[in-house]
């Protein structure tokens, strides 16, 4: 196992909240538009669209792969706070609504604008992993209408070939991991640092030694306590999203309930395979868990 049991059921508990959450919302924009002028045209192909969103996806990797290299980091800054804002206004916009709250689409704005804020700028733990449970459910219903279920297993087939490349054959993905935490001090993904047994004990001696004080840099230095970093990127939480609420909109919940559990026990898998110090593409795994549901839900719904 990667990370001790408890991080491994953190990581996949916030994976199947935002799995519930995306479903909630997509099932809200099934007979609803969606806000901010963000409804795709109604006579888009899915077809046209899995070519669409491939194109997109090429060019985004080539212009943060450039971005990176340049180190623009404000500009990439803010090209995550735009985003996170639609995500986030589009999720709470929906939630809002099954509240009943009146003017839903500006008090989400409202709201998920300090989110934002604090999460790109002001490096929160807490704030970043909350939002994270709301950004891949208000992406995955913009992509949702413009897919269908060939289209989207086409789209898995394509995701966890490029994942497979960019994680063992290229190490592209854990590079650019690391200029997010290291320089941008943002993550794509859920994010949790922890520390082991005997770093916790130097953390502890330290705090007693320094009591009430703050622990001079040098001495953190010196101790070299390592923090561990349990991560999940966007993109293995989103894609699944996308495909439940796929079957939610062309058979039933129950079938995107089926893909939701064989994707959460499929990352449950490579959680207690994985091996420490290694990373793997998480995309893979989560697919063949999707296909699985898939065939049941076929066969069984």
């Amino acid at each position: 196992m990667k990370h001790n049991f408890k991080i491994t059921i953190i990581l996949l508990a916030m994976f199947i909240i935002t799995q519930l959450i995306g479903l909630a919302v997509v099932n809200w924009y099934t007979e609803k538009n969606l806000p901010y002028n963000m409804q795709p045209p109604a006579d888009v192909t899915p077809e046209f669209s899995i070519i669409s969103i491939v194109t997109a996806f090429a060019i985004a990797i080539a212009v943060i792969f450039l971005l990176t290299k340049l180190k623009a980091k404000w500009f990439l800054r803010i090209w995550f706070f735009v985003v996170v804002i639609i995500a986030l206004s589009i999720t709470l916009n929906s939630l809002f609504s099954y509240l009943t709250f009146p003017s839903t689409t500006l008090i989400a704005f409202v709201v998920a604008l300090p989110l934002a804020f604090f999460k790109i700028f002001r490096q929160n733990l807490l704030v970043h992993n909350l939002t994270e449970l709301m950004i891949y459910p208000g992406i995955a219903s913009v992509f949702v209408p413009i897919l269908n279920v060939w289209t989207i297993i086409l789209l898995l087939v394509a995701i966890s070939a490029y994942d497979i490349w960019a994680v063992w054959h290229t190490g592209f993905m854990q590079k650019m991991a690391k200029f997010q935490i290291e320089h941008l001090k943002i993550f794509a993904g859920f994010f949790v640092p922890y520390a082991g047994k005997k770093e916790k004990k130097k953390i502890k001696t330290l705090k007693q030694k320094y009591k009430n004080q703050k622990i001079p840099e040098k001495i953190v230095k010196k101790s070299k306590i390592r923090i561990s970093l349990a991560i999940l990127g966007g993109g293995d939480v989103v894609f699944p999203i996308i495909a439940a609420g796929i079957f939610l909109r062309t058979f039933n919940l129950l079938s995107a309930l089926t893909i939701t559990f064989f994707a959460s026990l499929a990352l449950l898998g490579l959680f207690i395979a994985a091996k420490k110090g290694k990373f793997y593409p998480a995309m893979p795994f989560i697919t063949s868990g999707i296909f699985i549901g898939m065939l049941i839900s076929w066969i069984a719904f």
